[in-house]
């Protein structure tokens, strides 16, 4: 049985953002800006997806 995967990028910059949003996106995986993870397409990853989602792009892989 295979899982849904996220393909996230980040696209703005993590400097200067809440607390909270940095750590969701360290959260995901995302070390520097333009680059992509595969993250699994889970509850608590999309609700970290969703509460960053103007500092990303995101795409069904």
């Amino acid at each position: 049985m295979s899982t849904k995967q996220l393909r996230v990028t980040l696209v703005k910059s993590k400097h200067g953002r809440l607390r909270s949003h940095q750590a969701c996106v360290s959260g995901l995986g995302i070390r520097r800006i333009h680059q992509t993870v595969l993250v699994n397409d889970t509850p608590e990853n999309r609700g970290m997806v969703n509460r960053i989602s103007y500092m990303l792009k995101v795409e069904e892989a």
